[in-house]
């Protein structure tokens, strides 16, 4: 069975293997022994609230457990960074218009540009979303996902009210980002990788040495690099469409390398925040009409959900032995719920 918990050291070596095969794109996920194991270790910090919350990095890992003396293995990871921006420059391009008008001549003109922009610091970040291959089938990426979402709303008040998303942005399919091609290479003179190898270890001082504090026409740009602003790699378009319908949107931010938008939302404002539901577990068979739910238990040093079928919004949930103990509740214990699925009707 899976199980969604909170990290521990001891999953170091999985999650190693794991950013290898994330591949490039993904700052937050690197195979760097040193940046992952830090990370790791603010992130237990996390649970156990020994670090201030503007300084927390709460990763989860979704857990295949042991059948018999099958080993349990790590199929997924996610996380949420309490704060990003305040112990290390967090940069987005921000895409504003310049005017451009004379009326002796007649000519009236719009612009888009893009402005180096430090806009979204202190901002509480969704990142790190990764599943291997071999588990992505069935509501197993999109439970991945939304775990976060019903975390938030247990935990509310760790958050800051404005959450944020960087989106993947747009290869090709020899992995070549057409906007860093035809932006930033001028500038950094080195190899998209390379460079998003040097952000993902903190090294991120040279953006602001060497790229312009002018606004960018993107007229200059090459219709490659402009056509993909704001876009997403293909593999990511699910991800965005999902967080999208969790209550977050784009509004003009892209990533600078390689322009993946950033999506954003208000916390108070999110399904999750809105729908879920405190509820008491108890063991037996539900009685009613069921669907998938996301059920977590409300201890943040000892985090875990599951995904079962069980009666939304009731005030009971029945939940099998198996499954309080994959989530360490007994019963009378709370959980907080949360349907998978946005319903058809909702105003999310």
């Amino acid at each position: 069975m899976l199980v969604i918990r909170a990290v521990q050291t001891s999953d170091l070596d999985a999650l190693i293997e794991m950013a290898r095969q994330a591949g490039s794109g993904m700052t937050t996920l690197k195979p760097d022994r040193k940046m992952l194991g830090d990370r790791v270790d603010t992130a237990v910090a996390s649970f156990n609230e020994t670090i201030p919350p503007e300084q927390r990095d709460y990763m989860f890992v979704l857990e295949h457990t042991a059948n018999g003396e099958e080993a349990a293995s790590i199929a997924g990871v996610c996380a949420i960074k309490g704060a990003v921006g305040l112990t290390e420059p967090f940069y987005n391009y921000r895409i504003g218009t310049l005017v451009h008008c004379s009326r002796e001549l007649d000519v009236f003109t719009r612009m888009e540009t893009l402005y180096l922009s430090n806009d979204l610091t202190g901002s509480t970040e969704l990142c790190s979303l990764f599943l291997l291959p071999q588990y992505r089938a069935g509501f197993n990426g999109k439970w991945l996902s939304k775990s976060r979402f019903l975390f938030i709303a247990q935990f509310q008040q760790m958050f800051t009210e404005k959450i944020i998303a960087e989106m993947r942005g747009y290869q090709d399919e020899n992995g070549v980002s057409p906007f860093y091609e035809g932006l930033g290479r001028h500038f950094f003179k080195m190899d998209f990788n390379h460079v998003d190898g040097l952000t993902a270890i903190g090294k991120k001082s040279f953006i602001a040495e060497l790229m312009p504090r002018q606004p960018l026409y993107v007229d200059y740009l090459p219709e490659s690099a402009r056509d993909v602003i704001g876009q997403v790699h293909t593999s990511t378009q699910p991800a965005r469409k999902l967080l999208e319908r969790e209550g977050m949107h784009y509004e003009g931010y892209v990533d600078i390398f390689d322009a993946g938008p950033v999506l954003q939302g208000r916390v108070s404002e999110l399904r999750a925040v809105r729908d879920s539901v405190l509820a008491v577990a108890s063991e037996g068979v539900p009685e009613g009409e069921t669907e998938h739910l996301l059920v977590s238990n409300t201890k943040l040093a000892d985090f875990r959900m599951i995904l079962t079928r069980a009666v939304p919004g009731a005030k009971h949930v029945a939940l099998s032995a198996q499954e309080l103990s994959q989530l360490h509740v007994q019963a009378g214990d709370d959980v907080r719920t949360l349907p998978l699925n946005v319903r058809k009707n909702a105003h999310a």
